[in-house]
């Protein structure tokens, strides 16, 4: 009889759940499909403009920038393990481990 109401229960809970996704998926489906454009009324001249944009898009003369945000310089392993190294025996906690093995 136990087992019964076990699987009744968690036959609730499990169709609970299932409901609450599917509203949750109309939901998103619906919000999803709304207009959301960064344009903002104005009121002053009755046009459309855009939201200015992102300071960090912008070079100092306020035209956009074309240049990649991350340029990646390619060096070898040896080089790459050496500069590692001297940042691990350059922080503070390694000279007293040194000392504490010792």
């Amino acid at each position: 009889m136990l087992h019964l109401l076990y699987i009744l229960a968690f036959t609730v809970l499990a169709f609970l759940a299932v409901m609450n996704l599917i509203r949750n998926l109309m939901t998103l489906g619906a919000e999803s499909n709304r207009a959301t454009a960064p344009w903002h009324k104005n009121s002053a001249y009755g046009q459309l403009r855009k939201a200015p944009p992102h300071p960090e898009l912008v070079d100092k003369s306020g035209s956009f920038i074309d240049e990649p945000y991350l340029v990646m310089k390619s060096i070898s392993v040896d080089d790459a393990r050496e500069r590692l190294d001297a940042l691990y025996n350059a922080s503070p906690g390694t000279a007293d481990q040194a000392q504490d093995d010792s």
